[in-house]
Order: C-alpha cells, then structure tokens, then sequence
C-alpha cells in the first residue's frame, strides 16, 4: 500500500448543492476533459485508476471511452460522494466502474494499471510530487498518466476589464487559495518531472462567452465557499446584492466591448517508460 499525507479539507464541502454544482460544472468541462484523455491515449479495453473520483463524472467520462471491455477503478475518500457516484453509475448503467472509499494516499497496490488519470485533484494535495511519484508504481511501463489542474492567472488579467466579474473571481481565488494551489495547472510540468517522469505534453484551455452559465458558475462557486470564506473573515457581501449577483454580471458582460470566461484548465500527459 502506497502511504502519503492526506489532503487538506476541500474548501468548497460536501453538500448535496455542492454535488450538483460539481455536476453542471463537469458537463462543461467534459469536451475538453475527453480531448485530453484522448490525445493521451486513453482508448477502449485499458484498466483505469481515477484519482479523487469526487461524484464520478470523470470515472464516467472514461468508463465511455474504455468501452465495456475496460473496467474504472475511481478513488474517492468522502462516504457521501461515493454513495452519489455509485447511485449515478447504475442509473448510467456502467458496470465497469467501482469506487473505493481511500485517501490518494492509502491506494492497494494490485494489478498495474493501463493509465491513472484525475482532474482538479493535484491542487488539494500538500505534495503532489510525492502522491504523482507514487501513483506512477501503480502503472505498467507504457502505461499513460493523464492530469489536468486550473490556472487562475489568465482568468484574473481579462476579466480586469469587468469590475464586478474580477471582484468576484478575486474573491473566489483569495479563498480557494488558503486550501489549494491555483496555479497547479503551470506546475504540471515540475511535478512530473520531479516524480520521476517523462516531461509530459500540455495544453491549456480557456473558455470565453457571455453565456450565462458563466455568470450562474461564479455565483453557485461563490455560495459553495461561503462557509470557508466565513471562517478566513471574507466578505461576499463586498459584492453586493447576492441575490441579484447573476443578473448584474450578466448585464456588466452584455453592456462591455468584451467577453467573460470560465477558469483556464490545463492538462499534461506522459508515459511511463
């Protein structure tokens, strides 16, 4: 059994609203997910390690892509999003996905793996070096590693041209930084390397809009972390009405020369020699 520490609380909580906040956001994020995988290599009949599974949309994404001749085996630490992932991959009607309630830390070692993948999951780990070095045991040589992490500096140098779009990311990133790291997306790099592998291929990806979805994001985000944001003394009152929140960063984008946009997500791969 592999042993590292375990990771901080997730900032943003485990509330039923929490979990239908990470849904809507996964079905978003999932073309660029795929892409990722994709390019990586991911493909039909790989045995598949998903790292911090959450409410299982990315086990999911790649159970569609491994095909029935695959099987997903989803890391997940939290009781309650396990019973959710479970409940939606029967409803899905996959049966090559299991859940294994573990910290990234406490993985069993077993049969190597075809690839380990995880999304926004490298961020909430105090050493992800560490945690990479280790996951790569569990893949056969020529096996792929797939992660893909967010970068907020790009999403806070546009949208300075939106007062009350940037005052909201701010206040996002302030909080979300006390707990994770918001540039592990450009520091997908090092920690490949530092682990011990090949310099992994990038990319970064960054969605621009005024749909209003955008605004809707930054809003249910901003209502996940008002626990967090309570306890480090942020106030979301510094925005504003909440409840008109949406309504006026949609009227601010619309009356601009300019667009909005949702956090960069970058992804890196490599194989393992």
């Amino acid at each position: 059994m592999t042993t590292i520490r375990p990771s901080p609380d997730y900032p943003l909580g485990n509330t039923d609203a929490e979990h239908e906040r990470l849904i809507r956001q996964a079905a978003h994020v999932a073309l660029t997910t795929e892409r990722f995988l994709r390019e990586a290599g991911i493909g039909p009949g790989q045995r598949v390690l998903d790292i911090g599974s959450g409410v299982g949309d990315v086990a999911m994404l790649v159970a569609r892509l491994v095909g029935p001749s695959g099987k997903i085996v989803a890391i997940e630490r939290d009781p309650k999003s396990i019973a959710k992932a479970r409940a939606r991959v029967t409803e899905a009607g996959f049966d090559n996905v299991s859940f294994n309630e573990s910290d990234v830390g406490e993985i069993p070692d077993g049969k190597p793996f075809d690839a380990a993948v995880g999304r926004f999951i490298l961020m909430y780990l105090p050493d992800p070096v560490a945690v990479l070095r280790a996951i790569s045991r569990l893949v056969r040589p020529g096996g792929v590693l797939v992660f893909q992490e967010p970068y907020w500096v790009p999403v806070l140098a546009h949208l300075a041209k939106l007062p009350l779009w940037f005052a909201t990311a701010s206040l996002i990133d302030k909080t979300m930084r006390t707990s994770a790291n918001h540039e592990m997306g450009t520091e997908l790099y090092h920690t490949f390397v530092e682990a011990g592998l090949p310099e992994p291929a990038m990319r970064m990806e960054l969605w621009f809009g005024k749909e209003p979805y955008l605004a809707q994001w930054y809003y249910d985000t901003l209502c996940s972390l008002r626990p967090k944001m309570e306890q480090l003394h942020l106030s979301i009152e510094s925005l504003g009405s909440v409840d008109t929140l949406v309504h006026r960063l949609q009227a601010e984008v619309a009356e601009s020369k300019t667009v909005a946009c949702w956090f960069a997500s970058i992804g890196a791969w490599c194989r393992k020699p």
